[in-house]
């Protein structure tokens, strides 16, 4: 798992993203605005902006680069488009359906809750954060850990916080199918997908 040591607020500014891409919604985190920073007084060059998309990209899902290469390398051998590909592959990440289903409050926190064993996939427990997730598959809170504080706690904290169309989400059961692929206007946060393509064809 990816650890950053940097403040948030201090790497999503850097970034040009807002905290809560992320699932940090406090008051001192959201009320200034997330722009393109101090890379506005210079002129950024092509090399910097390609740069800057994949650290985003990585910075959000919470991968290093070894891995992140690896979802390169299986996006440009899938059908499609590879830049489409590469986030399909991320949103399909078991820490990130976590995090979609509204069963944690931060990807970060997903990935941790995964980790420790708290979520099955069609029945068995699975605690990789990278496990991809596919279409009928149901991805479910593990019975031992219903009742919880810690994810009442997030039920309350998450409540009134929407989940994307392609899972089908049973809050009461805390459960969420797949009920298909994401798609590239699913996503909750801005991105230039096609410049981290550009940067690992060169």
């Amino acid at each position: 798992m990816a650890v950053y040591r940097e403040p948030i607020s201090k790497k999503c500014k850097s970034l040009g993203i807002s905290p809560a891409v992320l699932g940090y919604t406090h008051k001192k985190e959201t009320r200034r605005k997330f722009g393109a920073g101090s890379n506005t007084r210079k002129k950024v060059s092509e090399y910097g902006l390609q740069l800057k998309e994949k650290q985003k990209l990585k910075f959000i899902y919470g991968v290093l680069e070894k891995q992140f290469y690896r979802y390169y390398e299986i996006a440009i051998r899938e059908e499609g488009v590879t830049g489409e590909n590469l986030l399909l592959l991320l949103e399909s990440r078991l820490d990130n359906v976590v995090y979609r289903m509204n069963m944690a409050i931060t990807r970060r926190e997903a990935r941790q809750l995964v980790g420790h064993g708290h979520f099955t996939v069609n029945g068995k427990r699975v605690d990789i954060p990278s496990y991809r997730v596919k279409v009928g598959d149901v991805v479910a809170l593990h019975e031992g850990s219903k009742k919880s504080a810690k994810f009442e706690q997030i039920i309350e904290l998450t409540h009134g916080r929407t989940a994307p169309q392609w899972l089908d989400v049973n809050r009461e059961a805390r459960t969420a199918t797949v009920v298909r692929k994401p798609q590239r206007d699913e996503l909750d946060f801005e991105i230039q997908e096609n410049l981290v393509i550009e940067l690992y064809s060169k």
